[in-house]
């Protein structure tokens, strides 16, 4: 069991769907992206999907005013570097309110939540949340009343599945870890009394990721040789033992009915071994597809509330958990489906992708053949490249884990050529680069185009700092 346990400690280091026939599919729309798509395409592209739901982690106005009367409920998340501001002051969360509520509602956006902070109780956040938490989220609900929406839309706190644990590994004994186990229960306690929910974040693919010994098959939900006996109930896969220990320890604190939001739940497709296209749609139709009957989990039999995680690739999202994080969207960077999915148990025609979307020329920037590969301008040149740009598909056992050296570097610099708008300057490094018309991808690895500036939402680009690249990989294939 000890593997068990190890997840649900595990899945707290995370800074970080279809649901049942019931509920209806939800997605996570997140924008950390250097060219993400117009909102009104992903709009569309939500309703072509039969997405009922979407959950946002900040009321960004384009995104808002694209979900005017789109008929599709909306979560609206707080960054959590608000949570002091609104958890000083009554008149600022009045203010927040006003400005990404009531604003929006009275415009015809269905807002349904507000996700009060994003995982906030993580330990990796060395507890800076721990005292601003709960009093934002009075302070959100108390302004919530005042605007005269609480009936309407509910609170929620977003939280990771490592605040609560299982000393033996068996969900019925799950309960809220001690550190934080009066706040987590304050915290519940008030969700109860203003019918708002609980939201868990689920991610079965971190504990394969920090842990060697995890049982790959009991991630999914084909059955699993490492189940888990607890009394009469056999667990077969992760998700439900981890949605049940968080059932076991609402009823051990007395809020046995409370209702369960999955905030997110998906798998990678890249960045790392285990995030590839074969296991994301694995886990993802496995997870359609179990939920989709409205059995819920042993101890929570019904429909499931979740959001799948995430819709859409983000190549500006921080990869201090791994290279895995820019990889977690259905769809890539441009609206296009990644691998076959059917959202519902009605559907069977697979994903929508994005409609009309511009791309720049079909060009890319290349190492030059003339040059070396043991240029000694090389190094710095790759690393400035993935630095201000992505290269987090380079690797080993990655989509581009098979290129040579000479496709590595090149892969390298079309990433920072194409982030640039194709702007011939970003394509000259020393001298070492050149653009050819002729596409270098090959059946795995994807050298992409960019999307017209004129077309995405352009963003401002990434920090320069130096990327640290596998050398190993780059210059020994």
């Amino acid at each position: 069991m000890g593997w068990f346990t190890g997840f649900l400690k595990v899945v707290s280091w995370l800074c970080l769907v279809g649901c049942g026939c019931v509920n209806g599919i939800g997605g996570n729309w997140g924008t950390q992206a250097s060219h993400p798509l117009p909102p009104g395409t992903v709009v569309q592209m939500l309703k072509d999907n039969g997405f009922q739901k979407v959950k946002l982690f900040d009321a960004e106005d384009e995104i808002m005013n694209a979900l005017q009367k789109s008929g599709i409920q909306v979560m609206v998340g707080i960054p959590n570097d608000l949570l002091a501001a609104l958890a000083a002051s009554e008149k600022t969360a009045e203010n927040w309110v006003a400005k990404n509520v009531s604003k929006y509602v009275n415009d015809g956006v269905d807002v349904r939540y507000v996700a009060v902070g994003n995982e906030p109780l993580l330990q990796t956040y060395n507890g800076s949340y721990l005292q601003t938490t709960f009093p934002a989220l009075q302070n959100i609900q108390a302004a919530l009343i005042k605007a005269g929406l609480s009936s309407q839309v509910k609170v929620t706190v977003p939280l990771n599945a490592g605040v609560y644990e299982s000393p033996s590994g068996k969900p019925s004994d799950g309960d809220f870890r001690s550190d934080i186990h009066d706040l987590v229960l304050s915290i519940v306690t008030f969700l109860n009394d203003n019918g708002g929910p609980f939201t868990v974040n689920i991610y079965p693919f971190i504990s394969l990721y920090k842990d060697p010994n995890f049982p790959l098959d009991y991630a999914f939900f084909q059955g699993s040789a490492s189940a888990i006996v607890d009394g009469s109930i056999t667990y077969t896969n992760t998700f439900d033992a981890n949605h049940d220990t968080l059932v076991a320890a609402l009823r051990k604190n007395g809020y046995g009915n409370l209702s369960i939001i999955v905030g997110e739940i998906g798998w990678p497709t890249d960045g790392d071994i285990n995030a590839n296209l074969q296991y994301a749609r694995q886990f993802n139709q496995g997870f359609l597809t179990h939920i989709s009957s409205g059995q819920g989990t042993p101890l929570r039999p019904g429909p499931v509330d979740a959001y799948l995680f995430s819709l859409i690739d983000e190549d500006d999202k921080s990869i201090q958990p791994g290279n895995f994080e820019r990889h977690w969207g259905i769809f890539y960077y441009d609206g296009t489906p990644k691998y076959q999915l059917n959202l519902s148990s009605t559907s069977s025609g697979g994903l929508v992708g994005a409609k009309n979307v511009k791309y720049l020329e079909k060009k890319w920037c290349v190492l030059k053949p003339s040059v070396s590969i043991d240029d000694a301008k090389i190094g710095d040149s790759v690393s400035y490249a993935c630095g201000n740009a992505d290269c987090t598909s380079l690797g080993y056992k990655t989509s581009c884990g098979d290129l040579d050296a000479r496709g590595n570097v090149s892969y390298a610099f079309n990433s920072y050529y194409q982030k640039n708008d194709q702007d011939d300057r970003a394509c000259d490094f020393s001298h070492l680069a050149t653009v050819t018309n002729v596409n270098p991808s090959n059946s795995t690895c994807r050298f992409n185009i960019m999307i017209e500036a004129s077309f995405a939402t352009r963003r401002a680009a990434s920090v320069p700092g130096l990327f640290l690249v596998l050398f190993t990989v780059l210059f020994t294939c």
